[in-house]
C-alpha cells in the first residue's frame, strides 16, 4: 500500500508541475524536482522499506518536517550553454550586453569632458552643432540636396502619366517601354551632375538625395513591370466568360487594374516602407500610438578617424592593422545601431503611421552560416525587389542561376558605388569591388566552413570588412581634399 500510494502521489506531483513555456528555469525545474523525487527502481528492491516520495519546493530541498528522505538528485541532462540542452532563454545575457554598452559608453563620455588642458589634448564635446548643420549645408542659402528630393516628384509624375495612357491605350507597349526607359535613366543620371557639378551640394546631401532618387527609380521599376503584368493578364482574361467575371467582381475592398492608377495609390506607394508594388498591400487594422511612440523615441554617433590617416600615408602596415583593428569595434557597433535603427525603429514606424501590414524588413541574418544566407535576410525589401524584378525574370529568359545571382550582385555593386563615388567626387570602385568579392567569399565559406565556424567567418567578415572599405575611401579624400591643396600651397609659396 505504501509503494502504490507514494507513486500516486508522485504521478499526481508530476501532473501539475509540467512545463507551460520554453526556456526558463522555473516550470522545468519543478518537474525535474518531481521526476528526482519519485522512488526509483533500486529503492526498496533488496527488501528496505521504500522512501516515499517528498514534495520539494524550488530549490530542490525537501520540506523541513515532513519525515521524507531524498535518495535521489541527480539525473542524465546537459548544461545549459550546451547546444543539446534545449536552452534558450539568453534575455539576461542580452540585458547585460546593453548595460555593459551604457557603462561603457558612459565612461568615455566623461573622458571626453573631463580630459585636462594642453599640452595633454582636450577632447570635450565632440559634437558641435555647426558642424551638424555644416554636414548638409555649405551655404544656408542654398539647398541643392532637398531641392533635388523635391524635384523627385516630377518623374513620379512621368510614371503615372505613362501608365494611364497605356492603361487606356492611346500609347502602345514599344512608346510606354521607351518613356520609361528614358525616366528611369533620367532619375539615376540627373543626380548624379548635379552632385558633381554643383559646388554647394556637401557629400552629406549628396549621399541622402542619391539613395532618395535610388529608392524611387527601384520603385517606379516595380511599378511600372506590376501595371505591364496586370495589362497582360487583362489581356488574356478578354477570353473568359461573364460568369467568371462577375464571380471575381464579388470581393470587397479590393483594388483591380486600372483602379489603382491614382496619385493617392502612387504616393501611397511611394512612401511604404517597400520596393514591390502591389495593387492590393497588405494592410494593418489601425494605428497602434504606443507602438509608434516606441519606434520614435528609438531614432540616434559618428567615429573619429584623422589619426588613421598617417599610417596610411606612410604605409606602415603594423600601425594601419592596429588603426584598422580598433576602427572595426566601433563601426560595427555604429552600423548595427544603424541596423536597428532603420530597418525597426524607422521603418516600422513608417508602417504603423500608414498601417502597412507586411512588417518582415529582416529575418535572423545574425544566425548566418553562410555568406548567401546573410544578403538573402539582412535587408528583405531590397532582396524581394532582386528576386522579383531580376533574379527570377532572368531565370525565366534562360539564365542560370550562376549567371542570375552574379547579375544581382553586380546591380547591387553598381548602386553601392555610385551612391559611394559620387557623393565623394573621387572614383575608386573600392565598394563595387567589395561587392563583387562576396561572389567568391561566399563561395570559400560554403565550402571551408560550416555551423558555428560559418556564423563566426560571417561576423568577422562584417566585423573586419566595412572598416577596411571606410578607410580605403577616407584616406583618398583625405589626399584630395586635404592634402593636395596643402601641397599646392607649398609649391606656390616656394
Amino acid at each position: 500500500m505504501g509503494d502504490r500510494g507514494g507513486t500516486v502521489s508522485s504521478r499526481r506531483r508530476r501532473t501539475s508541475s509540467r512545463p507551460s513555456g520554453q526556456g526558463g528555469g522555473g516550470p522545468v525545474g519543478a518537474e525535474e524536482e518531481v521526476r528526482d523525487g519519485a522512488p526509483g527502481p533500486d529503492v526498496g528492491a533488496g527488501g528496505d522499506a521504500p522512501a516515499p516520495a517528498a514534495a520539494s519546493d524550488k530549490d530542490g530541498d525537501s520540506n523541513v518536517g515532513s519525515g521524507h528522505w531524498e535518495l535521489r538528485c541527480h539525473r542524465l541532462q546537459d548544461s545549459l550553454f550546451s547546444s543539446d540542452s534545449g536552452f534558450s532563454n539568453y534575455r539576461g545575457i542580452l540585458n547585460w550586453c546593453v548595460v555593459m554598452l551604457i557603462l561603457s559608453n558612459a565612461r568615455l563620455f566623461l573622458e571626453n569632458l573631463i580630459k585636462p588642458p594642453c599640452p595633454t589634448p582636450r577632447y570635450g564635446i565632440l559634437v558641435d552643432p555647426i558642424q551638424v548643420v555644416s554636414l548638409f549645408l555649405k551655404d544656408p542659402y542654398s539647398w541643392p540636396a532637398p531641392c533635388l528630393v523635391i524635384v523627385a516628384n516630377v518623374f513620379a509624375v512621368a510614371a503615372f502619366q505613362v501608365e494611364k495612357r497605356l492603361a487606356v491605350g492611346t500609347l502602345t507597349e514599344q512608346a510606354g517601354l521607351l518613356l520609361h526607359v528614358a525616366n528611369l535613366a533620367t532619375i539615376l543620371c540627373f543626380p548624379a551632375a548635379v552632385a558633381l557639378l554643383v559646388e554647394s551640394i556637401t557629400p552629406v546631401g549628396s549621399v541622402l538625395a542619391l539613395a532618395a532618387y535610388t529608392i524611387l527609380f527601384l520603385k517606379l521599376f516595380s511599378y511600372r513591370d506590376v501595371n505591364l503584368w496586370c495589362r497582360q493578364r487583362r489581356a488574356r482574361a478578354k477570353t473568359v466568360s461573364a460568369g467568371k467575371k462577375a464571380s471575381g467582381a464579388s470581393a470587397q475592398r479590393t483594388v483591380s487594374y486600372p483602379d489603382n492608377l491614382t496619385y493617392r495609390d502612387l504616393y501611397y506607394f511611394i512612401f511604404a516602407p517597400t520596393l514591390c508594388y502591389e495593387l492590393n498591400f497588405p494592410r494593418s487594422p489601425r494605428i497602434r500610438k504606443r507602438f509608434l511612440l516606441r519606434r520614435l523615441l528609438e531614432m540616434w554617433m559618428v567615429p573619429t578617424i584623422q589619426n588613421s590617416m598617417k599610417p596610411f600615408k606612410d604605409m606602415d602596415y603594423s600601425r594601419i592593422i592596429e588603426r584598422l583593428l580598433k576602427l572595426a569595434v566601433p563601426n560595427h557597433l555604429i552600423w548595427l545601431i544603424f541596423f536597428y535603427w532603420l530597418f525597426h525603429s524607422c521603418l516600422n514606424a513608417v508602417a504603423e503611421l500608414m498601417q502597412f501590414g507586411d512588417r518582415e524588413f529582416y529575418r535572423d541574418w545574425w544566425n548566418s552560416e553562410s555568406v548567401t544566407y546573410f544578403w538573402q535576410n539582412w535587408n528583405i525589401p531590397v532582396h524581394k525587389w532582386c528576386s522579383r524584378h531580376f533574379y527570377k525574370p532572368m531565370l525565366r529568359r534562360g539564365s542560370s542561376r550562376w549567371v542570375a545571382r552574379t547579375g544581382v550582385f553586380l546591380a547591387s555593386a553598381f548602386f553601392h558605388e555610385y551612391l559611394v563615388s559620387i557623393p565623394l567626387r573621387m572614383f575608386r570602385l573600392w565598394a563595387f569591388t567589395a561587392m563583387m568579392a562576396q561572389i567568391p567569399l561566399a563561395l570559400i565559406v560554403g565550402r571551408f566552413f560550416q555551423g558555428n565556424y560559418g556564423n563566426a567567418a560571417v561576423w568577422l567578415t562584417l566585423i573586419i570588412g566595412q572598416p577596411v572599405a571606410v578607410l580605403m575611401y577616407v584616406h583618398d579624400y583625405y589626399v584630395l581634399n586635404y592634402e593636395a591643396p596643402t601641397a599646392g600651397a607649398r609649391t606656390a609659396q616656394a
